[in-house]
């Protein structure tokens, strides 16, 4: 008598697709439709939404079941996105070179929005977030991680403060924001989404000033991009930030404060690279860097912000 085959397993039902369904990612999760419909709604699971349907793709669910099963103290990669800043790209440096091929440690300077944007997306693990003066950075920053699904798991750790302002071409000889934006001085504006451009934005507002009363040649993606613009005299000023001044060599006229964040997980602010990382930004070497390149505040350098 022959046996009834047996239940085809969630590989049967899809060998060849790198995505599930949902029925098939609740029985891969071994958990009921409803429960994983809410986890892929706040965004707590790794999915997309195709014609209506949710899909779930394996390898993300396969990463994520690591992740919640180790806090991610196994995983061996650490990739940064958002804002851009001269301290955080020096230090990811020093410590990929000690990691070698022990773990792989990127940092892809994509603006602040774009890398939350990313940061939800789960294509990234930290996103370096900078928006508006220090005074209400900690309204502000919450305000933004808010508007992304998934916010609640996030948490907010800073770098610390460092000067905003104005990158100058030398010996251009202004000094005044209301001179740059009046007169034909060329600009290489910042890309949608950037702390910087939103600084900029809200500095010249405050001086009864447009972005549009800038006369803009050129719009410049990251900070080192539009720093080289002004060293091949290809643009005269660009909103930027007193150590990205000190390293091209250029003069700078200060606007004020900001607050230098990395938004994360929760479960990655326990990963061994993450906890590097940190301790490399408050090594003796890193503070010497901070001090030589001006504008650094590193009092508050790993203290946990509120996120909500």
């Amino acid at each position: 008598m022959m046996s009834a085959p047996e239940p085809p397993t969630v590989d049967h039902l899809a060998p060849e697709s790198p995505c599930l369904t949902a029925k098939q990612a609740a029985a891969y999760l071994h958990l009921n439709e409803k429960k994983l419909y809410e986890l892929a709604n706040s965004g707590e699971v790794p999915a997309a939404r195709v014609g209506g349907k949710w899909l779930f793709p394996r390898r993300l669910l396969d990463d994520w079941l690591l992740e919640q099963a180790h806090g991610g103290v196994l995983t061996d990669r650490l990739l940064i996105a958002g804002g851009d800043d001269a301290l955080l790209a020096a230090a990811v440096r020093s410590l990929a070179a000690e990691l070698g091929a022990e773990a792989f440690v990127a940092y892809s300077p994509t603006a602040t929005l774009p890398g939350l944007e990313q940061l939800a997306r789960r294509r990234a693990d930290l996103s370096v977030v900078h928006w508006g003066d220090v005074e209400h950075s900690a309204s502000l920053h919450a305000t933004l991680l808010r508007a992304h699904p998934g916010h609640a798991r996030w948490t907010l750790v800073r770098i610390g403060q460092r000067e905003q302002g104005v990158l100058l071409r030398p010996g251009l000889g202004i000094d005044q924001l209301e001179t740059l934006a009046a007169f034909d001085v060329r600009w290489a504006m910042r890309e949608a989404g950037s702390g910087a451009s939103h600084f900029l934005a809200s500095a010249l507002r405050a001086r009864g000033l447009r972005a549009e009363d800038c006369s803009a040649v050129a719009t410049a993606h990251g900070e080192r991009e539009a720093a080289a613009l002004l060293v091949r005299d290809a643009a005269d000023c660009t909103p930027g930030t007193r150590a990205t001044a000190s390293e091209f060599g250029l003069d700078f006229l200060p606007l004020g404060r900001e607050a230098l964040d990395l938004a994360l997980p929760k479960e990655i602010y326990f990963r061994h690279l993450f906890q590097r990382l940190l301790a490399r930004l408050g090594s003796a070497e890193m503070r010497e860097l901070a001090q030589q390149l001006g504008g650094y505040d590193l009092t508050a350098l790993g203290r946990v912000q509120a996120a909500s």
